[in-house]
């Protein structure tokens, strides 16, 4: 039997929205979709969350996740990486409960509509390839092939080097982007090679509507607008 574990990093401070991770979206605090999310993995996942705030931490076992320490302020600004948030909550649960699971999954809150089927396929790819990470994307909004850039005298540039013309929107190539809703990766990647990701990254491809990743106000009117529909379609 594996060991999973659903780290959910939400610190306490944001300098777009004020207490983003635990502001109400369609009366539910931002962190629950994920909780719940994890919650309903078919893997049987350990959930918790890693913040700085005692706040946050009230919401996130409300809605029935783990929260058994609290993040060191040095690791809560807003330039701290994700590598050491990671590998806090990996040291602190083998030292203080000699837990040390096989696989971590990195859940940011603020992917609300990303769904426990998700989790679920991203655990699987992983398992069945023996990858030393999967991590998930979406098609890009906007093709890297038609994008531009400026010369210092103004002139029109590609962006994208080579022999690139392509009249058609159907003619570009596939080109992918990190969502930031998912990331599946070995235990030994994040402690002993240091590493978020490994050598061997596999992409769960998840659809666009599926990947929003709240930022500012506007992010939130689209996911609301987006859980709306979701809602009259069957369920969240």
């Amino acid at each position: 039997m594996r060991f999973i574990l659903a780290l959910i990093p939400a610190r306490g401070g944001s300098k777009g929205i004020p207490y983003k991770n635990a502001r109400l979206l369609m009366g539910k605090p931002l962190i629950a979709y994920t909780i719940e999310a994890a919650l309903q993995s078919q893997y049987q996942l350990r959930v918790v969350v890693s913040t700085d705030d005692e706040e946050i931490a009230e919401v996130a076992r409300t809605a029935d996740a783990e929260v058994p320490f609290l993040r060191p302020a040095e690791l809560a600004r807003d330039k701290a990486p994700t590598l050491p948030v990671v590998q806090h909550a990996l040291g602190w649960l083998e030292q203080h409960e000699g837990y040390k699971p096989d696989l971590v999954v990195l859940l940011q809150p603020t992917s609300p509509l990303r769904r426990a089927e998700h989790i679920d396929q991203g655990i699987k790819l992983l398992l069945q390839t023996d990858a030393d990470s999967v991590v998930s994307v979406c098609e890009v909004e906007h093709s890297p092939y038609w994008m531009r850039v400026l010369d210092n005298e103004g002139r029109v540039k590609p962006f994208v080097e080579g022999d690139h013309e392509f009249s058609r929107r159907q003619d570009l190539p596939p080109v992918y982007r990190l969502n930031g809703a998912l990331y599946v990766t070995k235990r030994r990647i994040v402690m002993e090679e240091r590493c978020l990701l490994g050598d061997d990254v596999r992409a769960l491809v998840m659809a666009r509507e599926d990947s929003i990743d709240i930022d500012d106000e506007v992010d939130f009117l689209l996911a609301e607008l987006l859980l709306k529909r979701r809602l009259r379609k069957g369920g969240l």
